[in-house]
């Protein structure tokens, strides 16, 4: 089966990064997560949570199953697998450009002793096209779409791999 391809995933840069106010409940939360692990700051946890939205989404798209399962809680990652399979078994292909993601913002933080959980709101403005097997499209259309995503990634804070990983992921 043919790969989906990601169209410039690569787009403009966040227009607006949210981050609670420290004295917020958020903030707190955030707060404890930085003091249990030195270096954390919410803003560089936010930054990195954009980039792995951008990376998430063409790996999807582009049925990379290798970068999801890096990328990925393993309960998610089996979601993630079986609609690339379903897809693959269709003979569909997904094509997906990220042209912007107007904003980014913390909305819930939790944290159960040293691990962390993270929720993020990030509002895109996509092209996403399914096609089938003649490559008609099946799915989606050719024009920009404005979608709002709630993201939670976890992570144990203290832990020698730095990566956050998707843990829940659902259309706000």
């Amino acid at each position: 089966m043919a790969p989906g391809r990601v169209i410039d995933a690569v787009a403009e840069p966040v227009g607006e990064r949210i981050v609670p106010e420290p004295a917020s409940p958020v903030g707190q939360v955030l707060s404890r997560m930085a003091q249990a692990e030195r270096g954390f700051q919410p803003g560089n946890f936010l930054a990195g949570a954009e980039t792995a939205f951008r990376m998430i989404v063409a790996a999807f798209a582009a049925g990379d199953r290798v970068m999801l399962r890096n990328l990925l809680s393993d309960e998610t990652y089996r979601g993630f697998e079986g609609a690339i399979a379903a897809r693959e078994a269709a003979g569909e292909t997904q094509h997906t450009d990220i042209k912007a993601i107007p904003t980014a913002a913390i909305e819930q933080a939790e944290l159960r002793g040293q691990m962390a959980l993270i929720t993020v709101r990030f509002v895109s403005d996509q092209v996403n096209l399914t096609n089938g097997r003649a490559g008609t499209p099946v799915a989606g259309a050719d024009a920009m779409t404005e979608i709002t995503d709630l993201w939670t990634f976890e992570r144990e804070l203290g832990a020698a791999d730095p990566t956050w990983r998707l843990v829940a992921a659902r259309s706000a």
